[in-house]
């Protein structure tokens, strides 16, 4: 039988039978391993970047300085280190009355720092910026530019740290591992590590935070963690963090999971298409075999003969399409990677084994769910077929097999997305829009018989009776036309769309500055002077400084939770607010807001997780003295990316009316406003000025990175769509051919059939273009709003591009499959017929 295979698969070849399979599996497996390689390596990539804001992969803090035997292993572990010690000073300019001084973030750094990312500088001008060479030379200092305006000196000034003097050697442009927590918000003053004992700054009492950087292999930080971890808990050792991406920069963490999430949707639209085009060649092979099996079935063979023997060279195919699939998609990659080159700040790390692995696998579950229902059509095929050419209707082992597809394509969209929601909420989607573009499209044809005597052409005759003559192939097409044009305008329209929206949730004005510390006599003036200066969206949001102190009448301590992070949180002062109304961009996940008639507070989820709180748990906290229990009524979910003012708990006002508040806002400073800072602590000397720039920069700049990816990515999923716009035409081409011949015979002219067949694909064209749009807008508004988290806006100039995209496609389609129907003779067919 493989012998049989073989000859048969030779003799397909030859006569054009599996070319369009073949072609169909190479561009399907070729758009999905181009998309897998891409991806391995950019989300390699991703992470590797995001580990710059670190300044290593593992940050290890403490409040007392780091024990030597911690360092010892992380040597015998091969891993990079360096060293960092942090701290709150004075930093002073001038001498006797003339002295200047404002409040800075020290910060000793050894000979390594930083392990990831680059420290960048800024020339004497304050010009473009360039990678720093080490760590500040020795007796110097390099200083936020916020040091030299607040403190009107330039660089080569002098600048006073405790006990020593420095020299300003440079201002700095970027620290990769700055942070976002308010400890790192006063303005940088950084050091070389050897003359930290110089300053005699460090002293008994000292406010200081001692890290330790580490770098090196994945697996060998890894083990390293887990070692650091067990040491920290079998020595109950207090006050030691352990930092990783996951767990220490929420508004990164944040901006990565909708990176995965964006580049997993590109995956899911080209395993669409992939499917919609592996069934429509498989079901075209079917018809075009039904002869063949049925005098293979005269000859002698039974059923289970035919199927092995189509079986085996459907697997046949399915290994050489994946294989050359997964070549030309590796191959591909590196063109989209070209294209991206000057988006890429660095090199990506090679791709790894699993995308080729992952390529073939899905080439052959392709062929499995989507070829194996035609494939047993075959064997069903009855003898008498060479007389009568008639087939039988599907049987209950072959409509189970399109059960089989069903589930398969609904694995293959989980694993592509690698989300089980986003997974399966695509899956849901296009599945449900499969039944309901299939239900209108044969509504369609039911009712596009009432037309035919609208008409007094010919041409309009004959392509509506070609409509009803056909009105499983018709609806097939309707249906493959509208998915893949769905799909396509999910990455053209939609994508803009969804890109647009992502872009405005850090958009070029987020906020830049927070203003902390503003006094209730206070609220007004800032607020009024923020106005005046032509600032945007000027709001502010009062502060209320208190301490976890009981859950459910249960005593919170540090040793509650085992948790590092649950650890610090009940450790230190929350920040609390009060608001009537939900704040911006903040969603509420479960429960409801408050209407302020009794005490209720709001929890953002991921506290909630972190400290296994539910809705109903009554919070107690101390407030300067003041006890305030409040029960959660709602869990809200952040959107930390923004950078905009977020609140861990806010509880209604009328429980907060007697407790004592400072108030906050965050705003956007443009660059001609950038003194406008120093100007608001003149005034005012007791507020600080955080600039978080730095932070919103990085974010952005890894947000333009993953979009431009996704923009190029639509350049292999459109090859598979036009590949499926051309199955879904060419499918009927015998029948047409035979249709043409017998017409021609009986009267018909060429041109009227050539104006019947551009009427014909023109009304699937529209159908399908007016149901794409529906479904496209349809899954746009669920995936911005139960996804995303994006707000969404219906366009109707996307059902206008829907329909005019339709006709266009199913025009040009029309003409490269059917142009060869009317060319044939119709004595040639009337013979074969």
């Amino acid at each position: 039988m493989f012998s049989l295979s073989l000859r048969m698969t030779r003799r397909d070849w030859r006569a054009g039978e599996l070319r369009f399979l073949l072609i169909a599996l190479i561009v399907a497996v070729a758009a999905l391993s181009s998309v897998g390689f891409f991806v391995d390596r950019m989300r390699a990539g991703l992470v590797r970047d995001a580990h710059q804001l670190l300044g290593a992969d593992l940050l290890v803090g403490a409040d007392q300085p780091l024990r030597p035997d911690w360092q010892d292993k992380a040597a015998q572990s091969n891993l990079r280190m360096a060293q960092t010690v942090v701290f709150p000073s004075m930093a002073i300019a001038g001498e006797g009355d003339t002295a200047r001084s404002i409040l800075s973030s020290i910060k000793a750094v050894s000979d390594a720092y930083p392990l990831r990312g680059q420290l960048k500088l800024a020339d004497a001008t304050g010009g473009v910026d360039h990678v720093a060479d080490g760590v500040p030379p020795a007796g110097s200092v390099w200083v936020d530019p916020n040091i030299l305006s607040a403190l009107q000196v330039k660089v080569g000034d002098t600048l006073k740290l405790g006990d020593k003097s420095f020299r300003i050697a440079a201002a700095i442009a970027v620290e990769p591992d700055r942070g976002s927590a308010f400890v790192n918000f006063a303005p940088r003053v950084m050091l070389a590590m050897p003359d930290l004992a110089a300053t005699g700054l460090v002293q008994y009492g000292s406010r200081v935070t001692y890290r330790l950087l580490l770098s090196g292999a994945p697996a060998q930080v890894q083990a390293y963690q887990q070692w650091l971890q067990k040491a920290i808990d079998d020595g109950n050792i207090k006050g030691v963090r352990i930092e990783s991406l996951e767990s220490g920069r929420p508004e990164m963490r944040a901006t990565l999971d909708r990176a995965e999430q964006f580049l997993s949707l590109v995956g899911l639209l080209s395993a669409l298409l992939a499917a919609v085009a592996v069934a429509m060649a498989a079901r075209r092979f079917m018809l075009r075999h039904l002869d063949a099996c049925a005098m293979l079935r005269c000859f002698g063979m039974t059923q289970n003969q035919v199927t092995l023997m189509y079986l085996q060279e459907f697997i046949l195919v399915g290994l050489v399409g994946s294989v050359l699939g997964v070549m030309l998609g590796f191959a591909a990659h590196f063109v989209l990677l070209e294209w991206l080159g000057r988006f890429m700040p660095t090199a990506l790390p090679p791709a790894s084994w699993w995308p080729a692995v992952q390529g073939v696998a899905i080439g052959l579950l392709l062929l499995v769910g989507f070829a194996l229902p035609p494939l047993l059509q075959l064997r069903n095929v009855p003898h008498n077929r060479v007389i009568r050419r008639e087939s039988s209707a599907p049987q209950a082992m072959s409509i189970a097999t399109y059960v089989l597809g069903v589930v398969v394509f609904t694995g293959l969209l989980l694993w592509q997305a690698g989300d089980v929601k986003l997974g399966a909420m695509t899956a849901a989607g296009f599945l449900g829009g499969f039944a309901l573009f299939a239900l209108i499209a044969w509504a369609c044809l039911k009712s596009v018989q009432s037309l035919r005597g609208l008409f007094d052409s010919q041409s309009w005759r004959f392509a509506i009776d070609g409509l009803q003559r056909r009105p499983g192939a018709t609806t097939m097409q309707i249906v493959a036309l509208g998915l893949g044009l769905m799909a396509l305008l999910l990455l053209t329209v939609i994508r803009g769309d969804l890109i647009g929206a992502w872009r405005q949730s850090t958009p070029a004005d987020a906020p830049n500055r927070f203003v902390i510390n503003i006094q209730p006599d206070q609220k007004d003036l800032v607020e009024q002077k923020l106005v005046q200066e032509g600032l945007q969206k000027v709001q502010l949001y009062p502060m209320i400084r208190g301490r976890l102190v009981q859950i459910n009448g249960k005593p919170v301590t540090n040793d509650t939770y085992q948790e590092d992070r649950a650890k610090r949180l009940v450790d230190r002062e929350f920040n609390l607010s009060t608001m009537r109304d939900v704040p911006a961009q903040n969603t509420i996940v479960g429960g409801k807001w408050y209407d302020d008639s009794k005490p209720e507070a709001s929890v953002e989820e991921g506290l909630a997780k972190t400290l296994k709180l539910k809705l109903g748990d009554r919070l107690q906290f101390d407030i300067a003295g003041q006890l305030a229990t409040v029960p959660i009524t709602s869990i809200r979910k952040l959107e930390w990316g923004s950078l905009r003012v977020n609140f861990f708990v806010i509880i209604n006002p009328a429980a907060m009316k007697d407790m004592p508040q400072t108030w906050i806002t965050a705003v956007h400073f443009p660059d001609a406003k950038a003194g406008l800072g120093n100007v608001l602590t003149r005034d005012y000397p007791n507020l600080t000025v955080v600039d978080i720039g730095s932070v919103l920069k990085q974010i952005q700049d890894i947000v333009d990175q993953v979009i431009a990816a996704v923009e190029f990515l639509f350049l292999f999923t459109l090859t598979a769509g036009v590949l499926v716009l051309y199955a879904a035409l060419v499918g009927t081409q015998d029948e047409r051919v035979r249709e043409a011949g017998l017409l021609r015979a009986l009267g018909a002219t060429r041109k009227e059939l050539a104006r019947a067949q551009r009427i014909e694909v023109m009304l699937i064209g529209s159908v399908a273009g007016l149901l794409a749009s529906s479904g496209a807008a349809g899954i746009g508004w669920a995936l911005a709003h139960y996804v995303f988290d994006f707000e969404w806006r219906f366009s109707p100039w996307l059902w206008i591009a829907g329909g005019a995209i339709g006709i266009a496609c199913a025009v040009f389609g029309g003409w490269a499959g059917l142009r060869s129907v009317l060319a044939r003779p119709p004595l040639h067919t009337l013979r074969e017929a």
